[in-house]
């Protein structure tokens, strides 16, 4: 990855126009400036964004504490109705600046505070839920690889998850967007660390120079460099920490040796 990749800007300026409109639309640094009540309803859109991007961390530390998959469905559902209806970015801690941190805080208040007092609520209580793949959610919660670790933990390594994978659908769609979807579909196993096939062989499938896919890799690695920082400064709520959170992104993903 160049130095380049490893140098965070001052607002992410992003060569494709579209994705700058995007990155503006979802970072939770615009979340936090819009939280008076002069500007509710763009607050509230991206709010709305980053959760359906970061709900399944939630989802699956509510199983981790023990509840089954219905109520585990209910609660999610139910808290994110309440959180986006009620006036809580205003209990948001500038001071920590983080997504992440704000969504498990007011989900364990959540918990503690209103649901219980609420089991009568159901789906939403008659509000207009996000649209969460439960079916999957619950396919993907089943198929974590668990050991011991707490629900906090769980939650960490699957914010972790989320945001690789987010980074690596935004790096997908502009390489389908420039019409290189097969080079990327060949070339994606060095980031996840899937591939299988050598320079030379994948050279051989695109008929391609065994040079220019190397120089294909590094460019590929340099984008998702870039991506995953962008990805992570949208969380947070000064891009100077991305450095900071990239630290704990890699030791929420290996638990083990942290």
């Amino acid at each position: 990855m160049s130095d380049s990749a490893n140098q965070p800007t001052s607002d992410y300026e992003s060569s494709s126009p579209g994705e700058r409109r995007v990155f503006a639309t979802t970072s939770w640094s615009m979340v936090l400036q819009a939280s008076d009540p002069e500007n509710p309803t763009a607050a509230r859109e991206a709010l709305a964004n980053l959760c359906e991007a970061y709900w399944f961390p939630l989802y699956s530390f509510i199983r981790r504490k023990g509840n089954g998959r219905d109520e585990a469905e209910d609660l999610t559902q139910a808290f994110f109705a309440e959180l986006l209806e009620k006036e809580r970015l205003n209990r948001a801690d500038r001071e920590r600046g983080r997504f992440r941190t704000f969504l498990l805080t007011s989900l364990n208040n959540f918990i503690s505070n209103d649901w219980r007092e609420k089991q009568a609520l159901k789906r939403g209580g008659g509000r207009t839920p996000i649209s969460f793949d439960f079916d999957d959610a619950d396919q993907r919660y089943t198929n974590l690889p668990h050991h011991e670790l707490t629900p906090e933990k769980i939650f960490e390594r699957n914010w972790a998850f989320a945001l690789l994978e987010q980074t690596m659908a935004n790096v997908r769609s502009q390489y389908e967007d420039s019409g290189k979807a097969t080079l990327f579909e060949e070339l994606k196993g060095v980031i996840t660390g899937q591939a299988v096939l050598s320079y030379e062989a994948i050279a051989q499938r695109l008929e391609m120079k065994e040079g220019a896919i190397k120089v294909a890799v590094h460019r590929l690695r340099q984008r998702y460099g870039e991506q995953l920082r962008m990805q992570i400064a949208r969380t947070i709520d000064d891009p100077a920490n991305v450095d900071v959170e990239l630290q704990a992104l890699f030791s929420a993903l290996n638990p083990e040796s942290a």
